[in-house]
């Protein structure tokens, strides 16, 4: 019987094969995309463009650095208008930060080399033309003066000594006072309660009130000292504005940098906002508690859902009978695979937190809940539930990853372990875990790039706008698992939709949004780097 010829033969599949291509290279545009609009807007908060002075038709005039420029909503699609946002800082000023201006009213916008751009603990940025210096010492230096800048730069590092020292004795010894002070409250009422002496503790108390008293008035003659230095400037309008040195995170004249001084400038920034700390309500400044807290959440998270996962997914795989009973776990194990994590937020909340958390505090924090005004410590969100709650979420990824990695190891593998007298648990324990560790460390990768990324159960159990201190610090017992902590994915859930200026928000949301892609990809490179060498190692687990 005679073969059909091949070039006659009708093709089969093959439109499918250019729809699944065509599938695919929507996606890879679409995540290109995606990476690079997050990439092109968090990177540009960094960079310093010429500021210009923008003339009007009105005669009225501004100073602002260009933000963005759209079509005016509402206007005609065949003859669109244009508007631009300009940030003009002097939110004291202005009671904004920014402003938009219809394109037809731009009359001119020039770039003078006195424009000078300031960065403030409060009140936002600003962009002014100084007028006159006044420095610690009481000297005054004009704007015209060729020594301004100079003077400027001193007065701007010496407001940053000021705050090095003012947030030494605040966080540091006023907070180490703080501590011991509640601390003798407690013992104090401690005493009273069992009837026991308490002048001792009340003479403690009085050389500690003492002590925080004496820090308090050193902390004010610095602030007082630090203010003292103040530059005088207009803005564009000529309303003057007195800017204390004290508040001057950074300064520069704009429209005087090279590229070269553009690109410092840029890296400055960018070393800031990684290890920096927050300020302005979160809109400015640095996100390293953010990103300490992401990473100590997600490494313990990874550390919690590990075993637990491996141990079921060994027991349902090597010792489980198999029958309509294991199905059912099987199929329940990957629908919760699919339950929103709001659920599992309001199980941690729940479980965790009221009833793990609260009777951890009646066993073992029973003084600290009668004697501190009923102040849990593990009964309230923290460190602890958070990782718990994200490793239950991520679990069944690990379980079903272990399951398919054990299932791929050769069976000769298994039957040639057990034909030489070992049993199955050293079988188990030498051959099929480090032959399926490749297949292991994929399921946790998955689970680390989940977890990493939730907000909404974080948002019920432990996750904070702003924590004073990090969970991780060098006081005993180190790292504190009860403590409230900061994640870069409610830092943007809270830019994007809590803060009270929408607009100086919303370039930190494409910063703090390509931060945490970045931290999730380092942390899955490491992982997949694990995996590969593992990989290498165990070739036969993959014949």
């Amino acid at each position: 019987m005679a073969l059909p010829d091949q070039d006659s033969a009708t093709p089969r599949g093959e439109p499918w094969v250019w729809f699944s291509s065509l599938g695919l290279i929507v996606g890879l545009v679409m995540v290109l995309g995606l990476l690079g609009l997050v990439l092109m807007n968090g990177l540009s908060v960094f960079w310093a463009p010429p500021v210009p002075v923008v003339r009007l038709d009105d005669g009225t005039s501004l100073i602002g650095q260009l933000a963005q420029r759209r079509i005016r909503p509402g206007s005609p699609a065949s003859a669109p208008r244009y508007e631009r946002q300009y940030q003009v800082g002097l939110r004291e000023l202005n009671g904004h930060s920014y402003v938009w201006v219809d394109e037809s009213r731009v009359r001119a916008e020039e770039f003078p080399a006195d424009i000078l751009g300031l960065e403030r603990m409060e009140n936002g940025p600003a962009f002014v033309r100084p007028v006159r210096l006044t420095r610690a010492d009481g000297r005054v230096v004009e704007a015209a003066d060729p020594a301004f800048a100079e003077a400027l730069a001193a007065e701007v590092a010496a407001g940053a000594g000021v705050r090095e020292r003012l947030t030494e004795i605040n966080r540091g010894r006023i907070g180490e006072v703080n501590a011991a002070m509640e601390q003798t409250r407690v013992d104090l009422r401690r005493a009273e309660d069992q009837k026991t002496p308490t002048e001792a503790i009340r003479r403690a108390m009085t050389a500690l009130e003492a002590r925080y008293a004496t820090l308090g008035s050193e902390a004010n003659q610095i602030k007082a000292t630090g203010e003292t230095s103040k530059l005088l400037a207009r803005e564009a309008g000529g309303r003057e504005v007195v800017v204390p040195m004290a508040q001057v995170v950074r300064e520069w004249f704009p429209n005087r940098l090279g590229f070269a001084d553009r690109l410092g400038l840029f890296f400055r920034r960018l070393g800031e906002f990684i290890f920096g700390e927050p300020r302005e309500a979160n809109t400015e400044g640095g996100l390293m508690p953010a990103i300490f807290g992401t990473l100590v959440m997600t490494v313990f998270m990874s550390l919690l859902v590990t075993p637990f996962g491996v141990i079921a997914a060994i027991y349902l795989r090597e010792y489980a009978q198999q029958g309509s009973l294991l199905r059912i776990v099987r199929i329940s194990v990957n629908n919760l695979a699919g339950v929103p994590s709001i659920v599992f937020g309001v199980f941690g909340l729940g479980f965790f937190v009221y009833v793990l958390g609260g009777s951890i505090d009646q066993l073992f924090f029973s003084d600290q809940l009668k004697y501190n005004n009923n102040t849990p410590v593990f009964g309230t969100g923290g460190l602890l539930w958070c990782s718990l709650t994200l490793a239950l979420m991520t679990l069944p990824v690990v379980i079903v990853a272990t399951e398919e990695a054990l299932a791929a190891v050769p069976r000769g593998m298994r039957e040639a372990s057990l034909a030489t007298g070992a049993s199955k648990w050293q079988t188990i324990r030498e051959i099929l875990l480090p032959a399926s560790a490749p297949g292991i460390l994929t399921g946790v990768i998955l689970a680390m790039a989940r977890g990493a990324g939730e907000v909404a159960p974080l948002m019920l159990v432990g996750v904070v706008k702003l924590a004073p201190t990090l969970p991780l610090d060098g006081t005993a017992p180190f790292l504190h698992l009860d403590r409230k902590f900061m994640h870069l994915g409610f830092h943007v859930y809270d830019l994007g939709f809590q803060s009270p200026d929408s607009d100086a928000a919303r370039p930190m949301v494409f910063a703090t949004t390509l931060l945490l892609i970045v931290l999730v990809v380092c942390l899955n490179l490491g992982a997949i780097t694990i995996r590969n060498r593992l990989r290498a190692r165990y070739k036969t687990a993959s014949f």
